[in-house]
């Protein structure tokens, strides 16, 4: 939440708040499951892909498709910015959807992807997928020597200093890219094909990195100190999200006969 916020997301003008404490997601999470096939989730690649790194394989990891496509179908999302590893997750709560309509009525919006295409997949030093799951992350907020060390332990080849070098094979340029402008992009990207170093690359990396993230390292820093606020701006959050989460439930509830006498 800290880590929003200090990035400048404006709890003003969005609905900010923790999943957990919105319970119609949980309620919708199990009426989609009772419609979706497991052949469907059965060809989840993340699924597949985190039981060959080692997770256990429980009904959390292998139904968790099904919780994305509640959390996005309970608030009426119409489009869902996603990175290139979740466009399935979100193929999946579109056939969810999809289904649900085609049996009781157009109740969900079904959603479209906003894939941005220059960051849709950001590499982790060791060039996979950054993610927590696999520690390969370069946390945002990290002070000034703790950001170089870890910039410094990105994974490159062996071509030797002088040798022309593949920026679009590069998990140091692919980073860079990320944050930097198009002109420098093409200024770093010509350097590769005139055999920059590996340990120049990094530090033209990390110094971009380094001016990018130090205003925000401020902000995280201010928010942290603040324990109180931060919790009253998910509160609230979550009061709007419930105002939206239980419209959409009660008429799902409607839809698939599940009467109540309580007003």
């Amino acid at each position: 939440a800290i880590d929003f916020l200090a990035l400048g997301m404006d709890p003003q003008k969005s609905t900010f708040w923790i999943q957990s404490d919105i319970p119609e997601v949980t309620e919708l999470t199990w009426l989609l499951s009772n419609m979706t096939s497991v052949g469907l989730m059965e060809r989840s690649t993340s699924y597949k892909d985190k039981v060959d790194k080692g997770l256990t394989p429980h009904m959390g990891l292998f139904s968790y498709p099904v919780l994305m496509a509640a959390d996005i179908l309970l608030y009426g999302s119409n489009v869902v910015p996603v990175g290139k590893d979740q466009k399935q997750h979100l193929e999946i709560t579109r056939d969810i959807a999809i289904k649900f309509n085609n049996t009781y009525g157009e109740i969900l919006i079904v959603p479209e992807p906003d894939i941005e295409e220059k960051t849709m997949l950001v590499p982790g030093i060791d060039g996979q997928k950054m993610s927590k799951s696999y520690n390969n992350t370069i946390p945002i907020f990290l002070e000034e020597k703790a950001l170089l060390k870890i910039v410094r332990r990105i994974k490159t080849n062996s071509l030797e200093p002088g040798v022309p070098k593949d920026p679009n094979n590069c998990n140091v340029f692919k980073l860079f890219k990320a944050f930097a402008s198009e002109a420098d992009s093409k200024d770093f990207e010509s350097r590769y094909h005139e055999g920059i170093a590996w340990g120049e690359a990094k530090n033209v990396l990390f110094e971009l990195l380094n001016a990018e993230l130090s205003e925000l390292r401020k902000n995280y820093n201010e928010i942290i100190g603040d324990r109180k606020k931060l919790e009253e701006t998910l509160v609230h959050g979550a009061g709007k999200a419930r105002e939206t989460a239980s419209v959409v439930l009660k008429d799902v509830r409607h839809a698939v006969g599940i009467k109540s006498f309580i007003s």
